[in-house]
């Protein structure tokens, strides 16, 4: 045979467990759309450790103010209908509020849902 390629099977069942998960993921996202104006994040994860290296308890870590945008609405609509789209595209990372937003739990992920206003800004990369 000319071209075959050997794989560690091993290899083979972390890489489709990992697509697993992301497709079992995109699907939960896929079934949930935020509505009109609203923006599903995913909160960035704390740090358990500082630079030391020394574990931080979980009441001396700060809440977590950025995330990444998972999902986004169709947008508000102003007056006269016509439809404003959100300011924020899936991928952004964005700077949110320290209070506010509504938790969702999806895959057994936790993601918020936030108005696109109340989102106070994006990181350019």
């Amino acid at each position: 045979m000319t071209g075959s390629v050997l794989l560690d099977i091993s290899e083979v069942r972390e890489n489709s467990s990992a697509l697993t998960k992301e497709f079992r993921m995109a699907s939960a996202i896929k079934r949930f759309l935020p509505l009109f104006d609203r923006v599903l994040v995913e909160r960035f994860a704390p740090e358990l450790k500082t630079k030391g290296g020394i574990m931080l308890p979980e009441k001396s870590q700060g809440k977590i103010l950025q995330a990444t945008v998972v999902a986004t609405g169709k947008g508000a609509r102003d007056q006269q209908g016509n439809i404003i789209p959100p300011s924020v595209k899936p991928g952004d990372e964005v700077l949110l509020p320290e209070y506010g937003g509504t938790k969702v739990v999806l895959e057994d992920k936790e993601y918020f849902l936030f108005r696109d206003s109340d989102i106070l800004g994006k990181f350019e990369s």
